[in-house]
């Protein structure tokens, strides 16, 4: 079942109904690009409202500033979560995640206690 989006943007409404929806690897793809550019930017803003260079707060995480770069790159696909944690506790901070809800699940998943 194609995800049905609301896009305020008549140009990003007409490519989603054109190109992505009813199509689940687009979704899919369109999903996982949205979720890495989140990802980006809350590392980026989590830096500059801390007032931080690439450098400074790579040295309070006791990395480079080419990982923090990279981790504020959407494109980047290596592993962040770890780093994540480290630059949240560098500035105060400490990373929450939510899983939410897309779709009901098929079929009964419950079970009955006895």
């Amino acid at each position: 079942m194609a995800t049905k989006r609301k896009f305020y943007s008549e140009a990003l409404q007409y490519t989603w109904d054109r190109f992505i929806a009813g199509h689940p690897e687009r979704e899919r793809a369109y999903e996982q690009a949205l979720f890495d550019t989140e990802v980006a930017t809350k590392v980026y803003d989590l830096r500059t409202k801390a007032g931080l260079s690439h450098g400074a707060l790579a040295k309070k995480v006791g990395t480079t500033a080419l990982v923090i770069s990279r981790l504020e790159d959407a494109d980047y696909e290596g592993d962040s979560l770890a780093m994540l944690r480290r630059i949240a506790e560098a500035v105060g901070k400490k990373v929450q995640i939510r899983l939410i809800s897309v779709a009901k699940p098929k079929g009964p998943r419950t079970r009955k206690v006895a």
